[in-house]
């Protein structure tokens, strides 16, 4: 699975908005719609700040089941 996927995949499981994980992780919301589409791929730093409002790590992110 793409890293896009997993984000909203979690996001949803966490039971999230967009808008609210943006906020949390000092992002907007127009990034996490191009995450979760797979128009765009984070970078380490931001994913490090995505997992942190998911409340998950970023291995848990990037390791598939």
């Amino acid at each position: 699975m793409d890293i896009g996927p997993r984000i909203k995949t979690m996001r949803t499981a966490a039971g999230m908005t967009q808008q609210q994980c943006a906020q949390l992780s000092r992002t907007r919301q127009s990034q996490w719609s191009a995450w979760e589409s797979g128009k765009l791929n984070p970078t380490l730093r931001i994913l490090e700040r995505v997992a942190a409002a998911l409340g998950v790590t970023v291995s848990e992110l990037l390791l598939e089941d």
